[in-house]
């Protein structure tokens, strides 16, 4: 099952983003591993930075498309929410040496990727896949393809 939203603007896009931290927090089994797919601009940071923004998080929300990886605190269930941008990976392999799979494996991390279409094959099954189109300029239409709980 599928939900799909259509955004007219950058900031609706975070209040999606924030919406969508929100629910899961609030559910007690949830999936906590987001693969959002889309082309440059689709608009895949500026929902992480509502998302970021749902957890508590107050630091600026950038890509780490140079560094990959980025982690941060958050309090809760939750303790670790870490945003991955696999923009410049020639290799699945190079996320893993990142312990990849130690991060997801761990109940108490949240774990958002960034081109993980990318490095699907190592995604896990229960991945929650968040697909950005352009409609427009401005206007996105954002899928989540797997119900969060």
């Amino acid at each position: 099952m599928s939900q799909e939203h259509l955004t007219a603007s950058p900031e609706e896009t975070r209040k999606l983003g924030k919406k969508t931290a929100k629910e899961l927090l609030r559910k007690k089994s949830c999936q906590r591993v987001f693969g959002l797919k889309g082309e440059l601009g689709g608009g895949k940071t500026t929902f992480l930075q509502g998302f970021a923004k749902g957890l508590g998080i107050r630091e600026r929300i950038l890509s780490p498309t140079f560094v990959i990886l980025k982690k941060f605190q958050i309090s809760g269930r939750f303790k670790n929410f870490y945003h991955i941008d696999c923009y410049r990976l020639k290799k699945p392999r190079e996320l893993l040496d990142l312990e990849f799979e130690e991060i997801i494996s761990q109940a108490q991390n949240i774990v958002v990727v960034e081109w993980a279409d990318q490095v699907k094959r190592i995604m896990p099954k229960n991945t929650v896949w968040i697909k950005f189109d352009f409609v427009d300029e401005k206007k996105r239409r954002i899928t989540i393809e797997k119900v969060l709980c």
